[in-house]
């Protein structure tokens, strides 16, 4: 089986799918692995790093025809349409965004694999993109909110007297906003979290932070929160504009898969807080989590700089191309039973994220 990595070309996009020490292990297994040349550039990974894991150094249309093309990101319809009928594309698809994408897969004969529809099981941990990256995510976006206040985050003692610590407001306890709580403690700030799951009161109180109620208990399937009834929006409302006032610094993560971003932090929360405060809205691509924000920019409303980052995981692209190549390599072992692919529909890790297969598009099965 020849396993193929193309370089990416989506805007902002540094990651590389798979990273030398991944391919070398890849080989060592005797898999043949095409390396488009300078994939892995932007990532500060040479070619000559490939060519010494055993990579083969290829042009783009060497590596679009191999059996398995691993990449970053959804590719352009130019690329998907030179994918040979037969192969099997693996990456973050974004299986129900705009275009028909999986439709010309499936016209092809291509099988796709969508790396966001990995299911949230024990097993499936080590395949998990989606936390992988937001881990890289969630630490950016504190390093990004600490660059635009105007004081320093941690308690200083100083010949000219102690400077207060900042406080720092993480609004939603996921894999991003657990590593922002635990960047944002280490800089020395004064931390506390809100989430609508109560399962993660705990993992809020190990890293230091205190816990904000909001008499809400919201759980969907496989850990991720899910939509609010009017009732407990207002609850939720509530809860979180009380806290946000005396804040620094703002981070926040909420998301719902398949769903918009909900909105958490109104006009009139950023306006009860201090002038030079900010908030760093990691849920910008997805709409965001306050009614301000707006993707890609930064929005300065009643003295309090709103941020609203994308692609944050491609800024940090070594960690974030390493963790990747991990997970791509955890899927393999899957995936491949001696040398060969083998899509079975019967586990359940290939039937969450088979978004095409046999010609057919699937995505009854989130």
């Amino acid at each position: 089986m020849q396993i193929g990595v193309p370089r990416e070309t989506a805007p902002r996009e540094r990651r590389v799918a798979l990273v030398p020490e991944g391919v070398a292990r890849l080989v060592r297994s005797g898999l043949e692995v095409r390396v488009e040349r300078g994939a892995g550039e932007a990532a500060f990974l040479p070619d000559a790093l490939y060519e010494k894991a055993g990579a083969r150094l290829s042009s783009s249309e060497e590596v679009l025809g191999t059996d398995l093309v691993l990449g970053v990101r959804r590719p352009s319809d130019e690329s998907a349409a030179r994918l040979r009928a037969g192969a099997t594309l693996v990456g973050l698809l974004q299986p129900l965004a705009g275009g028909d994408l999986l439709g010309a897969l499936a016209a092809r004969g291509v099988n796709a694999l969508a790396l966001e529809r990995v299911p949230r099981t024990t097993r499936a941990q080590a395949l998990d993109v989606l936390s992988s990256q937001a881990t890289v995510a969630g630490y950016k976006a504190v390093l990004l909110g600490a660059a635009e206040l105007p004081r320093l985050l941690p308690m200083l003692t100083t010949a000219a007297g102690t400077l207060a610590p900042a406080r720092v407001f993480v609004v939603g306890a996921g894999v991003a906003g657990l590593q922002a709580l635990a960047t944002a403690r280490r800089l020395g700030g004064v931390v506390s979290a809100f989430d609508v799951r109560p399962a993660v009161r705990e993992q809020v109180q190990s890293l230091g932070a205190s816990f904000v109620e909001a008499e809400v208990a919201v759980e969907g399937a496989g850990g991720y929160a899910s939509e609010l009834a009017q009732d407990e929006q207002r609850r939720v409302l509530a809860a979180v504009g009380r806290h946000i006032a005396g804040e620094d610094l703002v981070i926040t993560t909420a998301q719902v898969p398949g769903k918009p971003a909900p909105r958490l932090v109104t006009e009139e929360m950023i306006r009860s807080m201090k002038p030079g405060s900010a908030i760093v809205d990691l849920a910008a691509e997805s709409g965001g989590n306050t009614s301000v924000t707006r993707p890609g920019e930064t929005v300065v409303a009643h003295g309090v700089k709103v941020l609203g980052p994308l692609d944050l995981a491609a800024t940090v692209p070594l960690h974030a191309s390493q963790m990747f190549s991990k997970n791509l390599e955890a899927l393999l072992g899957v995936v491949a039973k001696s040398g060969e692919l083998r899509l079975d529909v019967n586990d359940e890790i290939v039937a969450s994220m088979a978004v095409v297969l046999d010609g057919r598009v699937r995505l009854e099965k989130a």
